[in-house]
């Protein structure tokens, strides 16, 4: 006989076209209702969406339901965590999932006395292939998802042991039909018969055949509904009509369920649109939301946390609650809807207003420890404060800031200096002082912002001091000239009929990079083709070389042309709208490295933006970072009928994470994107996407999706909702980083990571200008001066190891280092960390496993935090 598992729950998207003060005033009412419900029902259960924030928010609001809340937790009838917000699992990085996990576990256990131990993402767009390991890191062993499942060419089963690169593994529960495939409401009740006959037992016998499963899951609710009333007694008529046994049921007692079968493996990601939309274009849509993720997400990892570890060993202490809080504002705009972007222009201001309290939190956070340590130390105004924020040796540029009352300066015992004025501040009279004689005025002289690039060799996490004094005056350098080129040893970038050529060695790559064009007729869930219509290059027509001295040099190449400017504009064949764009190729003749960036002011409405990349014709792979490693990429055929197979067409478009390496016919290149997501790629180029700009959240029948509008636009008494926000007008920058490859070994590539995306941290004193660091002048000198060395090295790893994230720990005088082995073999970590370490988990629970790393997976090790004089 089959079971059907009846689970009761309400998804709660915290924000979608609706704000998180909406989302609020439905919990209102929703949740008090659920815990009267349970109450007075000791037969019921309810699951409260697997993630915390939202009854956080309630419980500020009612604060006299927490011993409800609590004592309901206790005895396993309402169900909450493990995360903090419903995390995206394809764009955010890896520690932004394993935060989000560890924030929702921590404060679950303690405001609510248990967090449901279970994967649970019931609405999220796809998953990368690392999420076991990711859950796992957790102590977590099971997931519960609705998306990107196909039970023909993946697992037979929407029950399956899902493994991850190396030897993690979850059991996991899909919901081919989604988090509402029993869903209950008045209308099931009120047409019992018809509900069970078209809906609830086709479900049933549909996951009792892909499987042959005796026992199913029916989880049974929607977005902010309320808890099903008598639940008992609704399961009771269920019975008398279905031909399947229905029971009341968890989703804990569901996995134990589970782990009593013999259920087939499956490795690899889930991104197929079989039963439900997947959103396999969401990658580009509001870029300027998954930029912004990312620039905060490197200010926290690779400055403000290790700084605070600095902070720590000199014994200034920053209240660890600020690093939480930091956290949970940019989790706050992770759920999948919120950061993939598929939100209305209302919530997307909500959601850049949250990134703009992150930023000042996370600046102000290193302005006070960079400031503090400053004092402590006596920096001279001819000093400059640099930091190696990483636990490894550095050896290569670091880009400073100096206010100086002389634009030509020279820093002292540095291998090299490029030094430029960035601003010049004229004199300014009659300025104010407070002296000890009460106000004087005087004229202040004028003074310099410079950026410096400088190599040093800096040794592993902590800071040195370097000094830097004026110099006689240089004569300008010119720095333009008619070079069409630029060059080092057997590498370089052309430019020659109106095409940017790469030569490396023998070896000539015409057209190399390009810009590319087109309409997108599709919404903020997925860019969509327009029919007939090609995708267009965009002309370079002049170049410029700047030769900033023997070192740096710039390759800037432009052009401008008129484009449709709206997509009525398009449509109907007009291009009225001038559109100019630079592409400035970076050199740094030391490294031998080049970066891209693409510069442009978008004044163009419904349209997608991709850079096309050229290894020499021909693509013989291409590996992506995601998640906590490296796959490989293979595109798969799409049939002519998908639409009978497919809810949206499975485009060979794809989501990555900070890398991507091609292997082309006689080089191997990797790329650095900074803050882009999304890249597709043929037998000839790779295309990594810019923008996809749209006016409308869900639009219905687009060329890859037919049918309905996502996003609720087109059901019964729902409006077409514009987003004008979406068409992301403005000045725009990206910046991708470029590196040949001999190797292209997963560990490797790993490591080149790290490298390329590595931060400059350097304070200045300021007696020029009070306002280069917001809260300088704020942050006053204490009395008691701390006692520290001029020059800090906590801790050396060797620099083959691939640190993920360096952290303070819960306990004082102790820090967290999270270590990936990205490789197919074992890795001992035991001589590679000049200090004592002690294996924990996430939780920094101690863990009897060594200092030995699996393969494809993360470990955490507790360090002690003291300076030794």
């Amino acid at each position: 006989m089959v079971k059907a598992h009846l689970v009761n729950h309400t998804h709660w998207d915290r924000e979608w076209y609706f704000t998180v003060m909406d989302s609020q005033v439905l919990a209102d009412q929703v949740f008090t209702e659920i815990l009267e419900e349970l109450e007075t029902h000791p037969e019921a259960n309810f699951c409260l969406d697997g993630q915390t924030s939202i009854l956080d928010e309630y419980v500020n609001t009612h604060p006299e339901n927490l011993d409800r809340i609590r004592e309901l937790v206790k005895d396993e009838r309402l169900f909450v965590g493990p995360w903090y917000t419903q995390t995206d699992a394809l764009i955010p990085d890896a520690e932004s999932i394993l935060r989000n996990l560890y924030i929702g576990i921590t404060e679950a256990n303690k405001k609510y006395g248990k967090a449901m131990m279970i994967g649970y993402l019931p609405d999220t767009f796809g998953f990368n292939a690392q999420m076991p390991m990711l859950l796992n890191q957790a102590g977590i062993d099971s997931i519960l998802f609705w998306r990107g499942t196909n039970f023909d060419t993946q697992v037979s089963s929407p029950y399956f042991r899902w493994n991850s690169l190396g030897n993690d593994e979850v059991i996991a529960a899909n919901f081919p039909f989604g988090y509402f495939t029993g869903q209950i409401g008045l209308d099931a009740k009120e047409k019992m018969d018809s509900f069970i006959s078209d809906r609830y037992d086709p479900n049933i016998k549909f996951l009792h055949e892909h499987g042959n499963n005796n026992d199913v899951l029916m989880p049974s609710g929607i977005d902010q509904m309320n808890i099903v009333h008598n639940i008992a007694e609704t399961v009771k008529k269920i019975n008398e009509q279905s031909s399947f046994e229905t029971k009341i049921s968890t989703y804990q007692e569901f996995v134990d369920v589970l782990r009593t079968k013999d259920l087939p493996g499956y490795s690899g990601e889930l991104r197929l649109p079989t039963y439900s939309r997947i959103h396999r274009t969401i990658g580009s849509v509001r870029q300027s939301i998954k930029k912004q993720n990312f620039e905060i997400e490197q200010k926290i990892l690779k400055r403000v946390e290790p700084l605070m570890v600095i902070a720590e060993s000199a014994g200034i202490k920053v209240g660890k609650g600020m690093l939480t809080l930091l956290w949970k504002k940019l989790l706050e705009s992770q759920a999948h809807d919120s950061l993939g972007g598929s939100v209305s222009d209302n919530v997307a201001e909500d959601i850049m207003h949250r990134f703009k309290e992150a930023n000042e939190l996370a600046d102000g956070i290193e302005n006070l420890i960079k400031k503090k340590i400053g004092d402590s130390l006596k920096l001279g105004d001819n000093e400059l404060l640099l930091f190696n924020t990483t636990p490894q040796s550095f050896d290569g540029f670091k880009k400073v800031s100096i206010m100086a009352r002389s634009k030509n300066i020279k820093f002292d015992n540095v291998e090299y200096q490029s030094v430029k004025v960035e601003k010049h501040y004229p004199m300014r009279k009659h300025v104010l002082k407070m002296t000890e004689k009460g106000r004087e005025y005087f004229d202040e002289p004028e003074y310099f912002s410079l950026i410096c690039k400088i190599k040093v060799q800096l040794k592993p996490l902590g800071y040195t001091i370097i000094k830097f004094h004026d110099v006689p005056a240089k004569s300008e350098e010119v720095a333009n000239n008619t070079d069409n080129y630029i060059a080092t040893n057997d590498l370089k970038f052309e430019f020659t009929n109106g095409k940017i050529n790469f030569v490396n060695g023998d070896e000539v790559i015409l057209d190399f990079i390009s810009l590319l064009d087109s309409g997108n007729d599709g919404d903020t869930y997925d860019y969509s083709p327009i029919q007939g219509e090609k995708e267009s290059v965009l002309p370079f027509t002049e170049c410029r070389v700047i030769h900033e001295d023997e070192v740096f040099e710039k390759l800037i190449v432009s052009g401008e042309e008129f484009l449709p400017g709206t997509l009525e504009s398009r449509l109907s064949g007009k291009r009225d709208k001038k559109f100019a764009y630079q592409l400035v190729i970076s050199l740094n003749k030391i490294s031998q490295e080049f970066s891209f960036k693409v510069i442009f002011n978008n004044n163009i409405e419904s349209h997608r933006l991709r850079l096309r990349i050229n290894p020499n014709n021909e693509i013989l792979g291409i590996k992506a970072g995601i998640q906590g490693g490296i796959i490989n990429v293979t595109n798969k055929k799409v049939d002519e009928d998908w639409q009978d197979k497919f809810d949206e067409k499975p485009v060979n478009i794809y989501n990555f994470d900070k890398l991507l390496n091609v292997n082309g016919r006689n080089n191997s290149f990797s790329f650095f994107p900074k803050g882009l997501k999304e890249f597709e790629f043929d037998n000839r180029y790779l295309y990594l996407t810019l923008l996809a700009t749209t006016g409308q959240l869900g639009k219905p029948n687009l060329a890859w999706r037919p049918g309905r509008a996502s996003g609720d636009t087109t059901n019964e008494g729902h409006i077409m909702m514009p987003t004008p926000m979406a068409q992301e007008k403005g000045n725009w920058e990206f910046t991708i980083g470029m590196k040949l490859n001999k190797i292209n070994a997963d560990s490797l590539l790993s490591r080149e990571i790290n490298g390329a995306f590595d931060q400059s941290v350097s304070y200045q004193k300021q007696t020029l200008n009070l306002f280069i660091n917001r809260l300088d002048n704020k942050i006053w000198p204490t009395e008691v001066s701390l006692q520290i060395p001029r020059s800090l090295s906590l801790v050396a790893i060797d620099n083959d190891v691939v640190v993920s994230s360096l952290y303070p720990s819960r306990e004082n005088e102790k820090y967290l280092i999270r270590i990936l082995n990205d490789s197919d073999e074992m890795l001992d970590v035991a001589n590679k960390i000049n200090s004592e370490i002690e294996r924990v988990d996430l939780f920094e629970n101690k863990l009897n496993q060594g200092t030995k790393i699996m393969p494809h997976t993360f470990a955490t090790f507790k360090l002690r935090n003291m300076i030794n004089f």
